[in-house]
Formats: C-alpha cells, structure tokens, sequence
C-alpha cells in the first residue's frame, strides 16, 4: 500500500503547477493533502472527478485557511473529521479514514507563529491529538501522515542554533514529539534515512530550496505494531508546486 502525504500550500495553486500529473504519475493508493486553503466547491472539477478515487475532507469555518483532504482508491470503512474538540476542530486541522487493518489520520498541526503566539494553542492540540490517536489504538494501529510544524531533532533543519527560540524548534514543541514518540508511535523517514540534510520545507526566500537551507516538518508516524510492515518512507524532494516536498510511505 502506498500512500503520499503532501502540504499543498494551497489546492488551487498546487493543481495549476502540475498536481494532477504529479497524481497520476505516482499512482498511490491514498493521497493525503494538508492546508488545501479551499472549500468543496471550490476544488478543480478535475479532481472532483478523478477516477478510481473517492475524497473525503475537513474544511476550516474560516475560509481561504488551513484544511486537509484525502483521495482513496479504498473505500474506507469509517470516516472521522477532527479530533472531538470544537476549539481545535473549528480549523479543519484533522480527517481520519479506517480500513479494514488500521486507521489513516491525516492532520496539519498548527503553526507557533512569530513571537511563538499561537504556542499554546498548539501545545493543546498536541495534547488532545495524543489522547485521540491512543483512543484509535485501543481499537488497531495508526498510520498518521502530517506537517507537524516541527523539526524534531537538530539533524532535522539546516541551522538548528539560530532557530532554539523559534516557532517549529522550540523546546517545548520539540519535547512534545518526544513524549509522542514515546506513547508507541515511530518516526518512518529515521527508519531508514539516518544523515542530515533531509528536508520537507524550504522558505520561498534566498533561493534556500535551490541551496538546501530546509526543514523537516512533514513526517508519517506509524504505531510500533505496525513497525514489521513498514517498507519505505521517503522524501520526493524534486517535486514542486508548494514550498513543501510530499512524502511517501510504503506499507504492507
């Protein structure tokens, strides 16, 4: 089973720099959009149509903001939006699919902003993000494909010292993903890849994708239950169209 995870930036833009071919080239079983920043009848009619695929989504009330889409050749059996809490759910951050073997979460976790304003708001998501997804559990494993907007360790952006206080890599969020991973969750992409300069973001500015000056903040996270069915997890770093690369998970 193969399954991409992508923060769009944007559906609308994405589409006009190729996302379909991108689609069509890949072939996934299941695509997983973050920040699609449209409602349902805004989406291309292309995608609406796309065949062998059914979507499913959660838009934010605010328009133009946030919200998270997933196109699937397999029907699922159940489908979640959010994560039970209206303050957080008010934003489209959350969707969740069940399959016959596990669940399929796909989140955009919130942004600390400048100033670090939003740090608490997303210090509890993180929170009730935790309690959701150990509430699947009980019931079979998690597969959660995510911009997290966090770099968790110092291997995971290029300039870690100039960026300890700043939204992504503060220690709070950053401690928080420790304490996540630690719940029974893992990191697929470390798994496999263990070097730096693996990034899934780079800022529009300085030509800093051209020179690699990224981070790594889009991750998928499997249960541990699910660690001998994982075969691949890897960046598609040469993919454009977002100031994000989409990330692809292999699982069997």
């Amino acid at each position: 089973m193969k399954i991409i995870s992508w923060n769009v930036a944007g559906l609308r833009s994405c589409f006009s720099k190729g996302l379909l071919d991108f689609m069509k080239k890949e072939g996934a079983d299941v695509y997983c959009f973050q920040e699609v920043k449209c409602q349902a009848n805004q989406f291309p009619h292309e995608l609406s149509g796309l065949k062998g695929y059914e979507a499913f989504h959660s838009f934010a009330q605010k328009k133009g903001y946030s919200g998270v889409s997933v196109y699937t050749k397999i029907k699922p059996i159940n489908v979640i939006s959010g994560i039970g809490n209206d303050l957080f759910d008010f934003e489209g951050r959350t969707i969740t699919l069940e399959f016959g073997n596990f669940f399929l979460v796909n989140a955009y976790f919130p942004h600390s902003h400048r100033e670090l304003k939003r740090l608490s708001f997303k210090l509890g998501f993180n929170k009730h993000f935790l309690k959701f997804c150990k509430k699947l559990e009980k019931i079979k494993p998690v597969v959660i494909a995510s911009d997290f907007n966090v770099a968790h360790k110092e291997i995971d952006l290029r300039n870690p010292k100039q960026n300890l206080k700043n939204a992504g890599f503060t220690k709070e969020e950053r401690e928080w993903f420790d304490l996540f991973l630690k719940e029974g969750f893992i990191d697929t992409f470390r798994e496999f890849t263990q070097e730096p300069g693996h990034y899934t973001w780079w800022t529009y500015r300085n030509n800093a994708r051209q020179r690699n000056i990224g981070w790594r903040v889009d991750y998928f996270i499997i249960s541990t239950k699910l660690k001998s069915k994982l075969k691949k997890s890897t960046i598609l770093k040469d993919v454009l169209g977002s100031d994000h690369a989409p990330i692809s998970l292999e699982i069997d």
